[in-house]
């Protein structure tokens, strides 16, 4: 996995990513926002249904955090041997929603996490079991916790938009 020196790298990964991310959207047209492709697991409006579900569940995660909630992760009503479930619910909530929209919400919500990442200190980010809702056995720092679920799913997910544009189309 890659490694950050320090928060401004971090910033600028999910910047670059997640503009290469929303660039990929540009030319998919809202009337095939939910079209499924043989041999592409998730619509374009899924693809970004759960790039909004996990970053806002980061941010609850740490709102909740601050608030002095126990969080339970990844959602209270999942666990982590279920996330088709989570994932399945991150679809229906923003299944409503354009793409337009959904690239939006997204943007808004990428602009949040890297005001969050600004506001936090070395230790805070870089050393591991500086928030409860990272302390697993894994002992993750709060950073890969941001990584994994914003940098890496912007670059991963950008080349099944690719592949999902290339195929001919199932209805």
């Amino acid at each position: 996995m890659v490694q950050y020196k320090d928060k401004t790298e971090l910033i600028e990964a999910i910047k670059k990513n997640h503009l290469l991310y929303d660039q990929e959207l540009d030319d998919i047209s809202e009337d095939k926002k939910d079209l499924l492709k043989s041999g592409i697991d998730k619509t374009p409006s899924q693809n970004i249904a759960y790039q909004l579900g996990w970053t806002a569940l980061l941010l609850q995660w740490e709102a909740d955090e601050k608030k002095g909630l126990k969080v339970q992760t990844p959602a209270p009503e999942y666990k982590w041997n279920n996330l088709g479930g989570l994932y399945q619910s991150f679809y229906s909530k923003y299944e409503g929603y354009s793409l337009h929209q959904q690239r939006e919400l997204l943007q808004m919500q990428v602009n949040e996490i890297i005001k969050w990442i600004e506001s936090l200190d070395h230790e805070t980010l870089f050393i591991p079991e500086q928030r409860q809702w990272a302390t697993t056995p894994a002992k993750w720092p709060v950073w890969k916790w941001i990584h994994i679920n914003t940098a890496a799913p912007f670059k991963n997910f950008r080349a099944q938009l690719r592949k999902w544009k290339k195929e001919k189309g199932t209805e």
